[in-house]
């Protein structure tokens, strides 16, 4: 079961690289990871850096896999946002924070769904 999921995941992040690349995304990063945590996809949509979380699912009955994204997960993406510009010693940009939701039920096509500026940072952000 669980290497399943690891694959959906995989194939989900893979299908979400190629979906940013087709609408004109530049990839900076996959699966960054630092002291905070980690997050999935980092890339340039024209001069806005875009921090990228993808959920796949391969059924609908707990909702759409967007909604799994809660008030925490959107709390650690911004932590490691933050280390990542600071690291990058990036200055003067613009961020936005984007989820990349693809159903993967049996039978059917995959849906991918791209939700820009899906969350917005709070006040305190800084970098």
């Amino acid at each position: 079961m669980r290497s399943w999921r690891r694959w959906r995941g995989q194939h989900g992040e893979q299908m979400a690289v190629q979906f940013l690349q087709g609408h004109g995304y530049r990839i900076a990063q996959q699966n960054y990871r630092c002291r905070v945590g980690e997050v999935d996809i980092i890339a340039w949509d024209g001069t806005t850096l875009v921090f990228v979380e993808v959920k796949t699912k391969g059924q609908t009955a707990f909702g759409a896999p967007q909604a799994m994204v809660d008030a925490r997960k959107q709390q650690k993406i911004v932590q490691v946002a933050m280390v990542y510009v600071q690291e990058q010693r990036l200055r003067d940009l613009t961020l936005r924070f984007d989820v990349v939701a693809i159903m993967m039920v049996p039978g059917a096509a995959p849906v991918v769904t791209h939700v820009p500026s899906a969350f917005t940072p709070s006040p305190h952000f800084l970098y």
